[in-house]
């Protein structure tokens, strides 16, 4: 199987948690970082812009995504060129639709045109993806965030979809696929195979980075030794 470093999908982290960022600004296989209002709201954040020139401070030089939050596109804009002057690898992350269910391409396109990278997110179908591809071609370089995870949530499986996704964003070749919301880190290896440029990546399964590999005999052991252990700190008897 492959390892870690013969991967071609780029691993951003997923979260808000400041010293995490940090800590995983210093693993060189960690390309990029992405946010969103609610990991932040998770985190306990309630500065927006002073956490993310806290982050930007310690992660100059990789690629970082901060959304906007509005839900009128004309505030969405004004939201957009704020974000984006925190720092040229910023990206600005754009929902597909407003709650209304109203597209963002028009936005979109006007960004992406004007030189500010977008970062597409919430994106769960292929004609999402393709009305971005449309008007994300020519432009700034952009993100297209598919949440693969939440795809699966529903009992699809999203590795043709993401595999199709790919064919699709051929034609904005300065945009590119994100796995996003990966539920397990089989995901990296799905999003790999795929063609996916990018997989985003919680703490929660980085972690679990060094198990890629693993003897599986070992894992067993280890797994029976755990069982074994909890069983007599509990102190169960039958």
């Amino acid at each position: 199987m492959k390892q870690l470093d013969d991967l071609s999908v780029k691993i951003f982290a997923d979260g808000a948690e400041l010293a995490q960022m940090v800590d995983l600004y210093r693993r060189p296989y960690i390309k990029g970082f992405t946010t969103n209002p609610t990991l932040m709201r998770k985190a306990g954040i309630a500065d927006y812009e002073g956490f993310a020139r806290q982050v930007l401070a310690e992660i100059p030089d990789r690629p970082i995504s901060f959304e906007v939050f509005s839900d009128e596109f004309d505030e969405m804009a004004v939201q957009a060129a704020r974000i984006r002057s925190w720092g040229d690898n910023v990206y600005v992350k754009i929902p597909v639709t407003n709650s209304r269910r109203e597209s963002a391409c028009d936005l979109v396109r006007r960004l992406s045109q004007d030189g500010v990278k977008v970062n597409v997110t919430a994106l769960l179908t292929l004609d999402q993806v393709t009305a971005m591809a449309k008007v994300l071609r020519g432009g700034a370089p952009a993100c297209v965030s598919v949440f693969a995870g939440r795809v699966a949530d529903t009992g699809r499986d999203p590795v043709p979809l993401m595999a199709q996704a790919v064919d699709i964003l051929r034609q904005a070749p300065n945009a590119e696929l994100i796995w996003a919301s990966p539920r397990e880190l089989l995901n990296v290896f799905h999003a790999d195979a795929a063609g996916c440029h990018i997989i985003t990546a919680t703490p929660d399964i980085l972690n679990k980075l060094s198990l890629i590999g693993k003897s599986l005999e070992d894992y067993s052991l280890e797994t029976v030794k755990m069982f074994r252990d909890d069983a007599v700190r509990a102190g169960f008897v039958i």
